[in-house]
Parts: C-alpha cells; sequence; structure tokens
C-alpha cells in the first residue's frame, strides 16, 4: 500500500533524525520525502503498515503528519 502524508518535516536534518525510528517501526516500507513540494511529502510504501501508525509515530517525534487522498 502507498501512502502520501503532508508533513512538517522541513530539511535533511529532520530526516536524518527521522531515518533510525522510520527504519525500525517500517522495516519492510520503502519511504522518501520531497521536501520541494509545499507540503513537504512523505510517501510510504509499505505491505504491513497502515496509515495511523505512521501518523502516531511522526508525531510522537514532534513533527506534523496528515495524510493525502491518493
Amino acid at each position: 500500500m502507498i501512502y502520501i502524508f503532508a508533513t512538517s518535516v522541513e530539511s535533511d536534518q529532520d530526516i536524518q533524525t527521522l531515518k533510525p525510528y522510520l527504519e525500525e517501526q517500517l522495516p519492510d516500507a520503502r519511504w522518501n520525502f520531497d521536501l520541494e513540494d509545499c507540503d513537504n511529502i512523505f510517501r510510504v510504501d509499505t505491505p504491513t503498515s497502515k496509515a495511523a501508525a505512521i501518523i502516531e509515530l511522526l508525531v510522537e517525534l514532534g513533527y506534523n503528519c496528515e495524510e493525502l487522498p491518493y
């Protein structure tokens, strides 16, 4: 399943901060950020995780995260 989120992640430094948590919590997922998009898009392709769990993870780490319609 592919999920697309608008986030408050703004820099490569933010991504490096998130990376170990994302790799631990989403081990079977492929993910990337598009910081050039006005919504700072976070795309996740995962066979197992659910959108709510992904949102919860980013929020717990101090970032805004909202699923966008696909």
